[in-house]
């Protein structure tokens, strides 16, 4: 049954591949390119090899000693399992189909509200799984755009997540001629006020499943993918960038409810931020605490991490050994008004007065020794200046 069930989500998933592909490229002589960067996630099963070997020998991502050999290990002994996960969550990630709509909502969006700058085309990215990187900055060279704006679809920058997208791109250049493109960079947009209104919304609609008597003490847990104490100690913004989001979120939100921020999703043996979301529910649940929210802050879409980690294992399983009352779990932003509405504002508000690379991603963590981080940035900084294009520049790069 479950291979019957597989078959027939394969096919269903490769004949909508087939169409929203066409559907993005059928913008004729764009004239702004939005690369929209993200990890990606397997489409069908048959995907989730590759998928994991090439998250486990990135060393942006998660580094592991000897990973050579140790990342291949890790990829393969888990392939089995992951695959049974993506059964249980229809058969694949969602994420490719909720960017795509996504970037055709925006452009048409930036259509209306720069007809100066349009027509706009959003090209998709991915880090992990086709769409690559290279097929992305393919597409935008043959298509003649005049300017081409990377869009990280990570809210809150991390060397791990955009920082290894970015690398893609500096390593695609680092052997070829740049094109006459006019590139920026948008990296981060954490406390972009549309951004968290989205996110109050959702936790708006959840609250309003608990009883009144007790709404005003619902838990609400924000969490988000977790990073090796490591990389906290070298500088990587990230936490702090979660945490503004958090706290523009409750701005908007303007409740009385208690509210946390935990971590989900550890890889590996090293040490990780805590507390962990699945022992936070377990803690408090032992405090009294049995009606919670949990809020996937950082995650712009569905994919593995809410659909089966918040939904599955944490909000079903986890909760009920818990002994929880009740828990709910806020949506992704997906396609909602709201949240489109936020992406226009990021990329239109860069387009008309933005820097092309902010003083913020040129600037290193305290304790980066990463000849490769060093690269990027001076890679980024020459790509996104006004003359970049020039010969003598260029030859530079």
């Amino acid at each position: 049954m479950l291979t019957s069930m597989y078959r027939h989500n394969s096919r269903i998933a490769s004949r909508w591949m087939n169409r929203v592909r066409l559907m993005s490229q059928s913008v004729e002589n764009p004239k702004t390119a939005i690369i929209l960067l993200n990890m990606g996630g397997p489409t069908t099963t048959d995907q989730v090899p590759d998928y994991l070997l090439r998250i486990m020998t990135d060393r942006d991502m998660i580094q592991l000693p000897v990973q050579s050999k140790l990342g291949p290990w890790i990829a393969s002994r888990r392939s089995e399992e992951v695959k049974k996960k993506y059964m249980e969550i229809g058969g694949g990630s969602p994420i490719y189909k909720w960017t795509d709509l996504q970037g055709r909502l925006l452009t048409k969006a930036l259509d209306q509200m720069l007809p100066e700058s349009a027509p706009h085309k959003h090209y998709i990215a991915f880090r992990y799984v086709p769409p690559f990187t290279e097929e992305a900055l393919n597409a935008v060279e043959k298509d003649g755009v005049k300017r081409a704006i990377i869009f990280s679809q990570y809210p809150q920058y991390s060397c791990a997540t955009t920082g290894s997208s970015l690398n893609a791109i500096a390593d695609f250049y680092k052997d070829r001629s740049l094109p006459k493109i006019k590139f920026s960079l948008i990296e981060r947009w954490a406390t972009n006020i549309n951004l968290a209104k989205v996110f109050a919304e959702m936790i708006k609609d959840k609250l309003q499943l608990f009883d009144e008597k007790i709404r005003d003490q619902v838990l609400i847990m924000f969490t988000a993918h977790s990073l090796p104490l490591k990389a906290v100690s070298r500088g990587d913004t990230y936490p702090h960038e979660v945490a503004a989001s958090v706290s523009a979120t409750m701005a908007q939100l303007s409740v009385p409810n208690p509210h946390r921020l935990v971590w989900q999703s550890k890889v590996g043996p090293l040490p990780w931020l805590q507390p962990y979301t699945d022992d936070a529910i377990k803690a408090y649940a032992k405090q009294g605490i049995k009606h919670m929210i949990l809020v996937p802050i950082a995650f712009v879409n569905e994919h593995i991490e809410t659909l089966h980690e918040l939904d599955i294992e944490y909000c079903d399983e986890v909760a009920k050994e818990a002994g929880i009352t009740q828990i709910e779990r806020a949506s992704a932003p997906n396609d909602h008004p709201i949240f489109i509405a936020a992406m226009a504002d990021v990329v239109a508000k860069h387009i008309n007065d933005g820097p092309s690379v902010s003083k913020q991603f040129l600037s290193r963590c305290p304790h980066c020794v990463s000849q490769r981080c060093k690269f990027s940035k001076e890679f980024y900084k020459k790509l996104c200046s006004t003359d970049y294009n020039q010969p003598e520049l260029a030859a530079k790069i």
